[in-house]
Formats: structure tokens, C-alpha cells, sequence
């Protein structure tokens, strides 16, 4: 479990929620996102830098053929190159940026998201709501953690955005996205998951959902 330090959240009570947790509920994972893993896999920076990059050779292969000199070809190159990396600068900054102000928390009976560069929101999610959870590892250790939720819940996608199942337009499930330990999270919110679908439920109102609804909610690699 990792749990980061930031001086911007030193009014929180607990690094990443809003307030301490409730007797009887226990912290058991924090984690925010990597800021490469997040520009990588949700902002598909090589992508579009190698897109960037192909363009802007293109167009000094095409200004060469065309007969200019060294200083020609090299000051038009330019024209296209200087916006091309501040547009690769302005992904990696909003990626710090959304790794700097985030943090994911999994308790013993639900899952916090904090984010929001300009506006900062907490949204709980109790495993109540937790229909199935799916892990999705990439080649380098980083991952992302969706969950599935009841139909009677719905998230907006570009509220959460970029913390969403990427794609998933009409059921948007929320994501901790860009997770260096992502493994780790997944198994200690199955374990949690599995922990909750077990416990005796004491009273149980006509409207209430019973907690095999949700039971076997294990995360897979997607």
C-alpha cells in the first residue's frame, strides 16, 4: 500500500479521503496513478507523438524535393516542430497533473476516487454498487482496475474522465487508472469484494440488494 504525501492535501485527515473512516471500516490499499503510465495507456502520447513526428518530417522531406537550402528547410521545420512538442508538453503536464492531484483508496467497503485538477471531488463507491471488478496489466508493471456497477447507478464518462474504462460510453464503469501496482490493487479489492459478499446480513429491507448480488466479484486480467 502506498500512500503519498502531498503539502496541497494537508487538510485531509487521511491522505485521499475527505474524512477518517467510520469504526469498523479499515483502509486496505492506497495509490495514485503514474503520470508516464496514464500518458501512455489513457492519453496515447507515443501515439500521438509519432503521428507528430511523421508529419513534420513529411513536410521537410517535402520542402527539400522542392529545392530549399539548409536554412530554409530548417527554419520552416521549425514552424512545425516547436507546436508539435508543446502539444506532447501539454499531454505529459495534464498527465502530472492528474497523477499530482489523485488518489485512490480501497477500504474494507468501498472504493474513494479524489481527483480533479481544477476542481477537486471525492466519490465513494460502496461494494454495495459493485457488480464485477476486471484488471487490465500492461508489459511494464502498470495496470488499470474498472468496476462494474449496478444499472441503477450510473456515472457520467466525462465527469470521471480520465479515470473510466476507456470505450465504455453507455455503461461507463469508473477505473484506477495508470496504477504502477495494479496486481496488487486488484487482488486486495477481490479479497475485499469476497470479504463483503460473505457478511451476514441482519435486517434486509424490500428494496434492498442482497450481498450474493455481488458476490464472486473477482477481478481477471482483461
Amino acid at each position: 500500500m502506498t500512500t503519498p504525501t502531498l503539502a496541497e492535501h494537508d487538510y485531509e485527515p487521511v491522505w485521499g479521503l475527505p474524512e477518517r473512516p467510520p469504526e469498523g471500516e479499515t483502509i486496505l490499499w492506497q495509490g495514485r496513478p503514474s503520470w508516464w503510465a496514464l500518458a501512455r495507456h489513457a492519453l496515447y502520447l507515443p501515439y500521438i507523438a509519432a503521428y507528430l513526428a511523421v508529419m513534420v518530417a513529411a513536410r521537410v522531406i517535402s520542402v527539400v524535393m522542392a529545392g530549399a537550402s539548409f536554412s530554409v528547410t530548417a527554419m520552416d521545420a521549425l514552424w512545425f516542430l516547436l507546436p508539435s512538442l508543446g502539444v506532447v508538453g501539454l499531454i505529459a503536464l495534464f498527465a502530472w497533473g492528474v497523477q499530482r492531484t489523485t488518489a485512490y483508496t480501497i477500504t474494507s467497503r468501498r472504493v474513494v476516487f479524489r481527483f480533479g485538477i481544477a476542481l477537486e471531488m471525492s466519490v465513494n463507491l460502496p461494494f454495495a454498487l459493485v457488480q464485477a471488478a476486471g484488471a487490465k496489466l500492461f508489459s511494464d508493471g502498470s495496470g488499470d482496475v474498472m468496476l462494474s456497477l449496478d444499472p441503477k447507478h450510473r456515472i457520467s464518462y466525462l465527469l470521471f474522465w480520465p479515470h473510466v474504462r476507456p470505450w465504455h460510453y453507455g455503461k461507463p464503469q469508473p477505473a484506477l487508472r495508470g496504477i504502477p501496482d495494479a496486481e496488487v490493487a486488484a487482488q486486495v479489492l477481490a479479497r475485499a469484494l469476497a470479504a463483503h459478499s460473505a457478511m451476514p446480513v441482519q435486517a434486509m429491507s424490500p428494496t434492498a440488494r442482497p450481498a450474493a448480488d455481488h458476490g464472486g466479484a473477482t477481478p481477471q486480467p482483461a
